[in-house]
This record gives C-alpha cells, sequence and structure tokens, in this order.
C-alpha cells in the first residue's frame, strides 16, 4: 500500500444500545481519550461547545515512537445516530488536504448498533509523508506499519465505546 492510495484501515462491532446511545458517545470527542490510544485530549475551538458540522477541536497525541503532538481536526460529517466524522488538518492547517479522516458510522442492528470506526490517511503532508520521503523503499513497509498501530488504537476505542454504551 501506497500513500498515493488513501490508504486507511477501520473494524466494526456489535453494541447492545440503541444508536442514540451510540451517538452520543462518539459524537463527544474526549471519549476516544478514554482508552489508551494516541489521543489523550481533545478540546473544542473558536468557541463551539459540542458537535456540529463544521465545527473545530484541538488534538493533543502522542506514542512512543512519534513523541507528542497537536492538531486542528473539522467535523466533516455530522448525521446524529449516522455517522460523525473529522478531517486532521495538515502541517499547514489545510482542511482541503487533510492528513486524515477519521469517522464513526452507526447503524441499527438487532438489539442495538453496528458500529464501524475508520481512518483514512492523505492525502495531506503528514509525519509519515516524510518518513516515506526519507527511505521510499520502505514505503510500503511504513504505512504498514502505521495503519497497524491505528488499527489497534481503533480497535481499543470501538471496545471501549461499547462497555460505556452497554453499561
Amino acid at each position: 500500500m501506497r500513500l498515493a492510495d488513501g490508504p486507511g484501515t477501520g473494524a466494526d462491532i456489535h453494541v447492545a444500545a440503541a444508536p442514540e446511545r451510540v451517538w452520543d458517545l462518539v459524537s463527544d470527542i474526549t471519549t476516544p481519550t478514554r482508552f489508551g490510544g494516541e489521543l489523550y485530549e481533545a478540546e473544542w475551538l473558536d468557541g463551539a461547545t459540542g458537535p456540529a458540522l463544521g465545527a473545530t477541536f484541538v488534538g493533543r497525541n502522542r506514542n512512543e515512537l512519534l513523541g507528542g503532538w497537536e492538531t486542528v481536526s473539522r467535523v466533516s460529517d455530522h448525521r446524529p445516530g449516522t455517522a460523525f466524522a473529522w478531517q486532521v488538518g495538515g502541517m499547514e492547517g489545510d482542511f482541503d488536504r487533510p492528513v486524515a479522516t477519521w469517522s464513526f458510522e452507526l447503524a441499527p442492528e438487532g438489539d442495538g448498533t453496528r458500529l464501524r470506526h475508520s481512518v483514512t490517511i492523505g492525502p495531506g503532508t503528514s509525519y509519515l509523508t516524510k518518513m516515506v520521503e526519507a527511505e521510499p523503499e520502505r514505503e510500503e513497509e511504513l504505512v504498514a506499519f502505521r495503519l497497524d498501530m491505528l488499527e489497534r488504537g481503533i480497535r481499543a476505542t470501538l471496545d471501549g465505546v461499547r462497555k460505556l454504551a452497554e453499561s
């Protein structure tokens, strides 16, 4: 997989709770900070107090390989009970070329909700882009490694949301 392909990863889970309950959790930008992934703090910007199309928020992230960094994201999909997504602005804060696009998709399923969480990398410039530029012969390996890291975080977030929603 190459960066130019817009690589991504995701996972889904059944949550024994109504989509409205699950929506309340996934549209709260602080929820993922509770599950030990890279995102450890998030707060709304520019006077926003909650999710709305176009609202922006800062995310503070860290991992053992990349250290710590901040991002500014913008809500790009806001359909209560169905979908919540945000674009991470590129290194220049460019939402036309986001570093990544994250999403949650919800659908009623039996006694609860089918919840999918996913990410697509690019097309904006990121630390991964810089690493690939420095070692182009390792591009597929670097992209696969990063996607694996992100998928582990996605799965932890899904499990955490499921536990919260079902409690």
